[in-house]
């Protein structure tokens, strides 16, 4: 493992003044909430070009510029459609938006439900390497699949990580799933817990979307998906004689069978189309060895917000201060750090802001699936997705802690700073699978991600913790993430200083990190580098 030291130059250039000058651009008013295919975008990525040129950095795209164009399309119900459930000439109707959120992504005027079968598939899992299979061959073709989220909570800590949620866990993967049985929506149920996030945000996606358009004008996709309430779910079980609590019980075991509900569902759901032609922002550092510099680091935070939205305490601009401004911030600094060495690497680093991140990672799906540079020369992804703001911690928190080498280099890079490493305090979560490392990490990348630790110095015991959780009860994806009175940016310069380091050794190594032994994306990249 390389151990170079960062010439002090670079770690000198890493400071709070810098950080916060670029967070109170990006999440100015006049940026309104940066959301792709809006001004907000234009100004955001004039901004962020201005600032890669003004640093003397490279054009990243080959071609030449800064920018990667990724094709969007924008999808945004216009109608409030009553979600109509059905038995026996009984009906049961969920409110829009109260009791149940919809979307579609095809790209098409309209999408609906007519009468489909409601079908209980447990967490809609189908993993053979842990024996599990939710679906048990039943066709689905055209049904409504009602699922859990999450991953089963099991006692068996040999199946599915225990209390670490898995990528069977994540939504995206349910709805995957739907597509792949052919079935015609999928409606999960949300429980705050083990989604991890209350209902309100899910509530924000009746704004617009975005998704990456598929040859197919993702027509394949399930037509209609989204979330319902517990409480709806709970009065759906009943409707259809069975109880929500023994059913998830039961889809609880391998050797659950999908439960026919004996109910259908009926909904339209009316589009509005917008193509968008919106732009990752790219730049970088030549390699100073020439034999290495076609080698890649790279270095993501996605620029995106949410634009305007509902009003929520008479403010309707979602600014993104800590999400994803500081990141944004974060990754021109750390731009800056590198342009101040004396000798730069010996392989190459780009600088990648992503965008339509909130929108289900497309950005950073669109540089895997069409990258500039290859990923089997991708050495290593370094993520950033929110910076601490509380002040210094004596720890970071690292997402997926053990999944890779590179975390060998994290440990040895924050014991020199006097800090320690700690694992995901809420692995149920599934956070490794919600910020755009994953789609490098899902191609084979070795891929890290690290959140501020909670261990604040100075602070009382508990102080990080209860600082992250008012964020999330108050401020995430809400209108009310701006700049506040009590940041302190100095936590933030010590990270970025691990991950300038991190770059940095990565950047001079003799050979790429690897997955460990047993982690899920180390077939990707062991067939990735194979001659």
């Amino acid at each position: 493992m390389n151990t170079d030291p960062v010439p002090a130059e670079a770690l000198a250039a890493i400071d709070t003044a810098t950080l916060m000058q670029h967070v109170r651009v990006l999440a100015a008013d006049s940026l309104l909430g940066r959301q792709p295919g809006t001004v907000g975008e234009e100004r955001t990525a004039a901004y962020l070009e201005g600032q890669f040129k003004a640093l003397g950095l490279a054009p990243g795209n080959p071609d030449g510029s800064y920018v990667q164009k990724v094709p969007l399309v924008g999808i945004t119900v216009t109608n409030a459609p009553t979600l109509t459930f059905a038995k026996d000439g009984v009906t049961r109707s969920l409110a829009w938006r109260n009791d149940y959120v919809a979307w579609t992504k095809h790209v098409a005027p309209s999408a609906s439900l007519d009468t489909s079968e409601l079908v209980f598939v447990g967490y809609g899992t189908e993993a053979p390497e842990f024996q599990w299979d939710d679906f048990k061959g039943m066709d689905l073709s055209g049904k409504t699949l009602v699922m859990l989220v999450n991953d089963p909570p099991l006692a068996d800590t040999s199946r599915f990580g225990g209390a670490r949620m898995t990528y069977y866990g994540r939504w995206t993967y349910k709805y995957e799933q739907g597509m792949k049985h052919k079935a015609a929506g999928v409606l999960l149920i949300h429980e705050t817990g083990p989604a991890g996030y209350p209902f309100t945000v899910v509530q924000g996606k009746t704004a617009e979307q975005f998704d990456l358009v598929a040859p197919d004008k993702n027509l394949s996709r399930a037509a209609v998906e989204g979330w319902i309430t517990t409480e709806q779910a709970k009065a759906l079980f009943t409707m259809a004689g069975q109880n929500f609590d023994a059913l998830k019980a039961k889809a609880m075991t391998p050797e659950f069978e999908p439960v026919q509900l004996g109910v259908t569902a009926s909904v339209t759901l009316k589009n509005a189309l917008r193509e968008v032609d919106s732009r990752n922002l790219v730049a970088k550092i030549d390699g100073s060895d020439p034999a290495l510099r076609d080698e890649y680091v790279v270095y993501t935070a996605h620029w995106d917000h949410f634009g305007i939205g509902e009003k929520v305490k008479g403010d309707s601009i979602y600014n993104g201060a800590a999400d994803n401004a500081t990141g944004t911030a974060g990754l021109l600094t750390l731009a800056k750090a590198y342009m101040a060495m004396p000798t730069r690497p010996k392989r190459s680093v780009l600088f990648l802001a992503v965008t339509a991140e909130e929108q289900g990672l497309l950005g950073a799906a669109y540089y895997a699936m069409v990258p500039l540079y290859p990923l089997k020369k991708t050495v290593a992804n370094i993520n950033m997705d929110m910076l601490s703001l509380w002040g210094p911690t004596s720890d970071l928190t690292v997402i997926g802690l053990g999944n890779s080498e590179l975390d060998d280099y994290a440990q040895a890079i924050a014991a020199q700073q006097k800090r320690t490493l700690r694992p995901d305090a809420e692995p149920e979560k599934g956070f490794y699978y919600r910020s755009d490392h994953f789609n490098f990490a899902k191609q084979g990348v070795p891929a890290f991600y690290a959140e501020p630790g909670i261990d604040v110095i100075g602070k009382p015991a508990g102080y990080g913790r209860s600082k992250r959780d008012e964020y999330t009860a108050n401020d995430y994806h809400a209108p009310q993430d701006e700049i506040k009175p009590d940041w302190d940016l100095t936590g933030a310069v010590q990270d970025l200083q691990l991950f300038l380091s991190l770059g940095y050794r990565v950047g001079n190594a003799s050979r790429f990190p690897e997955w460990r032994v047993g982690n899920e994306f180390r077939a990707a990249r062991d067939a990735m580098l194979k001659p």
